[in-house]
């Protein structure tokens, strides 16, 4: 005869594998409070807290699977740790949970790891290099610990034995397609840094190549026409006769930071952080979210939206910021892909600034297609189609302009490294904020910075970004004749 613990556990388990994540949690909660000796069990609900954003409580699910002596204890400090780092943005939380980990395991790799990766978005590089050779010693084939190592640390010259270890690196038979894109976007990196500009990006087009091949049969590809008709759709959505906002915009005007990838976003966003009214938040996913799920079909479903219900999403956007922030006075919100929502964001938050970075066409192309970028992103792995994207991107933001160009101010990134005061004093002023000239020395923020951007943004300004391009100038005709019209 099944038991009644026995009967929950496996109704929770089917509620989850039917993706009915509510009802599995309800469930375990229900097994939980008849029998809380169950470590798995509360590992488990952990996990579903967090799939399902609840993360305080999965954190202290976590605690209790900890108490009732789960195996692997390692395990549960990683995850915990990745809570408070990418979650809830407590990086010291986050460090801490990391190096419990590795006082249960010193040799537990994916806690090393992490706590590497941590590093390097504090800007800790001796630290993070230090976690990465540990890795290395333990694991001499682990690839993407070998390929962070290799960004991170440079190199002499292309001749440097350490560029002659990726390439084995990526001829070893059990080096996955992943494993060879990794490891040969940090071969570009570090050729690209020696001025070998023809190795440099052959190395880059097949580290392409392997992250289009590491998504399998069923990657997703870019496709031109679906792009144009998005674009069409959010013009034709949002248009000033059809225009929704919520009722209210009483509370502080939020400030979005937006443009096309490698565009100049985490350097606006570190600007900004040096003011004493202004909180970095990274790169915010409530609204790419929310298209994903609750307004899917998005835009469509915006023409049975209330203003009420806009209201509703704005007062949860709101309270994710206090959450995360509490008591911040101005809280930046760095999406870059959140140049497509714009329309959105007005509708539910009328006041909203939104501060829209920009670069030289053929400069950001070209460091888009040098990214690792995640392979959805199938735009990014080839350079004409990372062109075609940037023509529809430019489509877009002219159309957002000329519906709320009072709240749209163009952050020039190359007119920024040229000459960066007039830039930081127009973008205070866009704000409502007064001068602070501790937003002149973004390079000594002290918050993390969770993007590909992390070193760059912590070096005193540069101009070998701009105009960049031109080392590439034989690969890139094409797409600059694609592009005459629009480049600078």
């Amino acid at each position: 005869m099944t038991s009644p613990v026995e009967t929950l556990l496996r109704q929770a388990m089917q509620f989850e594998g039917a993706g009915r994540l509510s009802e599995a949690e309800a469930a375990y909660q229900r097994l939980l409070a008849r029998e809380p000796a169950l470590p798995d069990s509360w590992y488990n609900l952990a996990v579903l807290q967090k799939k399902l954003g609840h993360f305080d409580a999965a954190l202290v699910s976590y605690s209790q699977a900890l108490h009732h002596g789960v195996t692997q204890p390692e395990e549960v400090h990683l995850n915990r740790g990745v809570i408070y780092s990418d979650c809830l943005r407590q990086d010291a939380a986050a460090e801490s949970e990391l190096k419990t980990a590795l006082s249960r395991n010193p040799n537990y790799i994916p806690a090393l790891l992490n706590l590497a990766n941590l590093c390097e978005d504090l800007g800790k590089r001796d630290e993070a290099l230090a976690l990465y050779e540990r890795i290395l010693a333990l694991e001499p084939n682990y690839y993407e610990a070998l390929a962070r190592y290799a960004s991170l640390k440079g190199v002499a010259g292309a001749d440097d034995p350490l560029v002659a270890r990726v390439k084995q690196a990526i001829a070893q038979p059990g080096a996955t397609a992943a494993d060879k894109a990794s490891l040969g976007f940090a071969l570009g990196k570090v050729l690209d840094a020696c001025g070998v500009y023809d190795r440099a990006f052959v190395a880059y087009s097949n580290a392409n190549r392997y992250s289009r091949e590491s998504a399998g049969a069923n990657g997703v590809l870019y496709d031109r026409q679906a792009q144009e008709r998005l674009a069409d759709q959010l013009i034709e959505t949002f248009t000033p006769g059809r225009l929704k906002t919520t009722a209210s915009a009483s509370f502080a005007a939020p400030i979005f930071i937006c443009g096309m990838f490698r565009s100049g976003s985490t350097l606006a966003e570190r600007v900004l952080a040096g003011h004493s009214r202004v909180n970095a938040g990274g790169e915010i996913d409530f609204i790419p979210t929310l298209v994903r799920t609750e307004l899917a079909p998005f835009p469509s479903s915006m023409a049975q939206l209330s203003s009420q219900q806009l209201g509703q999403f704005a007062a949860r956007y709101r309270d994710q910021l206090s959450k995360l922030f509490p008591g911040a006075e101005h809280v930046t919100d760095k999406r870059p892909d959140n140049f497509l929502y714009i329309g959105l964001i007005k509708s539910l938050l009328p006041n909203a600034k939104i501060i829209h970075t920009t670069r030289e066409a053929l400069d950001n192309c070209l460091s888009i297609y040098f990214l690792h970028l995640d392979h959805s992103m199938g735009y990014a792995l080839d350079l004409m189609d990372t062109g075609h994207h940037y023509r529809q991107y430019r489509r877009l933001m002219a159309h957002w302009k000329s519906l709320y160009g009072a709240d749209i101010l163009d952050f020039d990134y190359d007119a920024f490294v040229r000459n960066p005061r007039p830039a930081v004093e127009k973008l205070l002023a866009f704000c409502g904020l007064d001068w602070e000239e501790s937003c002149m020395s973004f390079q000594r923020v002290g918050n993390a910075v969770k993007t590909a951007s992390v070193w760059q943004v912590r070096e005193p300004l540069y101009q070998r970004s701009s105009g960049r391009w031109r080392n590439y100038e034989r690969q890139l005709a094409a797409l600059r004749e694609y592009l005459r019209d629009l480049s600078r």
